[in-house]
């Protein structure tokens, strides 16, 4: 297809359309969309003024440009949108039943450019924030209100899942940011390092470690542990520090949410490395591991080129409530 301005200047501005249009009544309906919707707004123009000087003084278009522009659409369609005297024009019966289309096609291009104004619009848009489940109760709320304290108008869509599921949804473009456990280290990802949380050894309160307050996880290596399943950050960091300790742990039973596996802990299932709960949990007993080191670090996320999170974290308080206790 030849460009649109080349177009312009070779077809004459003809109104008899007795002869086959341009696009046939086979064409497809994507191939006829493209051609038409450049031309709908200088249409809906003309219409509206039913002159094409006043159409011209209120667009900003040269006339030529809309005369141009409306016959070639009449050309495409194969009819007869106006009745003209000079410069002075009327809809016909044909142009009248376009222009309700037309202007409601226009309505919604409108009303889409200023949804996602809106959404990018730094101080009231909106932000597609994705987070583990285990920082869902106590981590992501404090964080979200500390923000709110100097952006009262962004809005917020939560989107709750696992490590590998948040990073896959970042990169296509679903999530802006993601709160994750272990901080990615990826090319095509920015992230940055928020805080710490420690991990403790969580044990049934009849165990025979429960008595203690700290423990060196290797104490543990014969012990059956209920763990998060494969994929999610907190089982990839407990197999890692079960391999410093020296040992592979034995897993009895693999779930998707910490609370779940605090459960599994209370009725004598095994023993789990987990962060600490938002509220304390009856049947179980938390330890401090001393040896290794039992912490996962926290980061948020988002693409590269991408702009930075505006005054993001806000402090490190508000980003791990529960690290100060930990």
């Amino acid at each position: 297809m030849r460009p649109m301005h080349e177009t312009a200047l070779i077809i004459p501005m003809v109104h008899d359309y007795r002869s086959q249009p341009w696009l046939s009544l086979n064409s497809n309906e994507e191939e006829m969309g493209l051609l038409l919707a450049p031309r709908l707004a200088y249409f809906a123009a003309v219409a509206r003024h039913e002159h094409v000087t006043r159409a011209s003084l209120d667009t900003g278009v040269p006339q030529s440009t809309l005369s141009r522009a409306v016959a070639k659409l009449e050309e495409d369609l194969g009819v007869t949108l106006f009745a003209r005297t000079g410069r002075t024009v009327s809809l016909t019966p044909a142009g009248r039943t376009f222009l309700l289309a037309a202007e409601r096609a226009l309505g919604e291009v409108e009303r889409a450019a200023e949804a996602v104004r809106a959404d990018v619009d730094p101080s009231a848009g909106r932000v597609a924030f994705g987070f583990l489940h285990t920082m869902g109760s106590e981590t992501v709320p404090g964080l979200l209100r500390a923000f709110r304290v100097d952006h009262p108008k962004v809005r917020f869509t939560l989107v709750q899942n696992y490590g590998e599921a948040m990073i896959e949804r970042l990169r296509a473009g679903e999530l802006d940011l993601c709160l994750t456990s272990p901080v990615p280290d990826a090319p095509d990802l920015v992230a940055r390092r928020l805080d710490e949380q420690r991990l403790r050894l969580v044990v049934p309160d009849d165990h025979r470690l429960a008595a203690r307050k700290r423990v060196r996880l290797a104490e543990a290596a014969d012990e059956a542990f209920v763990t998060l399943e494969p994929g999610y950050g907190l089982r990839r960091i407990t197999d890692h520090l079960c391999a410093e300790a020296g040992f592979r742990p034995r897993i009895a039973f693999e779930g998707e949410e910490a609370e779940t596996l605090r459960g599994l802990v209370a009725a004598g299932l095994g023993v789990a490395l987990l962060p600490p709960p938002a509220v304390p949990r009856p049947g179980v007993v938390e330890l401090t591991v001393t040896a290794p080191r039992a912490v996962r670090e926290i980061g948020v996320a988002w693409q590269a080129g991408r702009p930075t999170p505006r005054r993001w974290p806000p402090s490190r308080s508000s980003c791990c409530p529960a690290a100060a206790s930990c």
